[in-house]
């Protein structure tokens, strides 16, 4: 009976490691990654950087974020918030006013795992403040909306509050997430930087070049 019992309990055992698996893989940590587009290479990232001159930011005291309108409305009743969390969630539910009812949530900045959309923000990856800073202080109104609810170059990702706050407007000289994300981070940075003709300062270009040159 034992020669019989003990490939019961092994296959047992086996069939209760792959459940856990599974149900790690679905609910655990990093099962919700964040979607954030796609970067562009850091080859193409150390082009643009050393296309754009190093230049002090200016026009910092006259920062007002409610110069950047957000968030506006993307589809339906869905806002430009409501529209990332549903993207960079796993198996996210919604009511009728596209507000996330249930969902797992993974913050690539910090590992941080949530079911919880309120404890989450949609970072800017470039801050508005920064952005202001480097150039956008010369920019329409429109502009700025439209930067600051861009769902097409990799600048809005939902990431934990905790380091959202953390980074605040900081640029990659003085705040960077964990370290397996710099260079996704890196190579992001200096798309937005780039396609929006923003400037970055002499620090900033020499933290993004280290990074980039070790991506």
């Amino acid at each position: 009976m034992s020669a019989i019992r003990t490939p019961r309990r092994v296959l047992a055992a086996v069939f209760g490691a792959l459940l856990l698996a599974l149900t790690t893989l679905l609910t655990g940590a990093g099962a919700a990654q964040a979607a954030l587009p796609t970067p562009v290479s850091a080859a193409t990232a150390r082009g643009y950087l050393a296309a754009i001159a190093a230049t002090a930011e200016s026009h910092d005291s006259t920062y007002d974020r409610a110069l950047f309108p957000h968030w506006i409305t993307i589809s339906g009743t869905c806002n430009t918030r409501e529209t990332v969390l549903k993207r960079d969630g796993s198996n996210v539910v919604t009511d009728s006013a596209c507000a996330s009812v249930s969902g797992s949530w993974f913050s690539v900045y910090d590992n941080v795992t949530t079911t919880s959309a309120s404890s989450f923000d949609i970072d800017h990856l470039v801050p508005l403040a920064e952005a202001w800073r480097s150039g956008a202080w010369a920019w329409t109104t429109a502009q700025r909306q439209a930067f600051a609810n861009d769902l097409t170059r990799p600048q809005l990702i939902a990431v934990s509050a905790s380091s959202n706050r953390s980074k605040g407007d900081q640029d990659p000289a003085h705040w960077l997430p964990q370290t397996s994300y710099r260079c996704t981070y890196a190579r992001a940075w200096v798309q937005v930087k780039y396609y929006y003709g923003l400037s970055v300062d002499s620090a900033e270009k020499s933290a993004l070049s280290s990074i980039l040159n070790g991506c």
